[in-house]
């Protein structure tokens, strides 16, 4: 995992004829800024003899926090360190937690209608609606199906994805229910549980955990991890979980200024963006980013592990019951 303190980007240009070649590149460093801009300088001359002669090298690389940005680490401002534990601000205002080797993990519940739910729904009408419809109405009657089809189909998919969670006890029951059958198999494990707004938090305590490796993608795949955040655990080389809460769930309307609220941000911007992070610190401080519910498992908790319980349970506020989740 590599979370650098200090960024900068170097820029390349060549004319090959009539053919004019640009090339952008990011450095960074635990250091300095001039180390970080001997590396963009570095990194830029060898992406500049690429394109000379290969037209699918990428001229810039697009300015992201984390996702999808394999070989560039993450891109966030650091507020802490703790060790090999890292606390930043994202692209949207929020801090969050990145460890190496601690094993958080998001479920999400989902809300997402499967396409077969639509199907179910739009043969119940129809044996519901069609046919009395054909018989009392006619020709007219399919008409009425197809009105009834257009305003009835989606509710009634809500409706019949609800029935079936809630005969198992719901999303949170079916998630824990998948956690503790991987737990049989695992006496060893420990795992913190957290509510959040969206689904589950996950916290691994037995000990360390590597992001790439087995145990951590078995863990992955038996509760049914967020897609999205395990393949940042993969690219990033990390794990990582949100301490304060989302701003639209806080009230904030206004987006991290200046956009799109990836670091770095010039110098003449940092003013407008600072007054922005006073306002988001001092209202998340009315909310915690998710609630803890119990601990399952072992109950082993690492002393490896144990600072970043900590710290986590302390930034993200989970303890302090009566605060709404953001």
């Amino acid at each position: 995992m590599i979370v650098p303190s200090f960024w900068a980007e170097a820029r390349r240009q060549i004319r090959r004829g009539n053919r004019q070649i640009t090339v952008r590149r990011w450095g960074w460093s635990d250091t300095s800024e001039a180390d970080a801009q001997a590396m963009a300088e570095a990194r830029a001359d060898e992406a500049l003899a690429l394109a000379q002669t290969d037209n699918t090298v990428e001229r810039r690389e697009r300015k992201v926090a984390y996702n999808g940005a394999q070989g560039v680490p993450i891109r966030e401002e650091v507020l802490e360190r703790h060790g090999d534990t890292v606390i930043t601000r994202n692209a949207y205002g929020a801090k969050c937690l990145n460890t190496p080797d601690v094993l958080f993990a998001d479920v999400d519940f989902d809300t997402a209608l499967p396409r077969g739910l639509y199907v179910a729904a739009l043969c119940l009408l129809a044996a519901v609606v069609l046919l009395p419809a054909r018989w009392l109405l006619g020709s007219w009657g399919w008409l009425a199906f197809g009105l009834v089809a257009v305003l009835g189909t989606a509710p009634l998919a809500h409706l019949l994805q609800r029935l079936n969670p809630a005969r198992q006890g719901g999303p949170q029951a079916a998630a824990m229910a998948r956690l503790r059958a991987f737990l049989q198999d695992q006496p060893a494990w420990a795992v913190r549980v957290y509510r959040t707004p969206a689904g589950l938090r996950l916290l691994a305590t037995q000990g360390p955990v590597a992001p790439g490796s087995e145990q951590a993608q078995a863990f992955f795949n038996a509760v049914g991890a967020d897609p999205l955040y395990v393949r940042m655990c993969e690219n990033q080389h990390c794990f990582r979980a949100r301490l304060t809460g989302k701003p639209w769930r806080m009230g904030i309307e206004k987006h991290l200024r200046p956009r799109p609220g990836v670091w770095p941000v010039s110098a003449d911007r940092l003013p407008v963006r600072q007054a922005w992070v006073r306002h988001y610190d001092t209202r998340a401080q009315d909310f915690a980013a998710c609630a803890w519910i119990e601990t399952v498992g072992s109950g082993v908790v690492h002393p490896a592990v144990q600072p970043v319980v900590d710290l986590h349970d302390n930034l993200s506020q989970p303890l302090q019951p009566g605060k709404p989740l953001a």
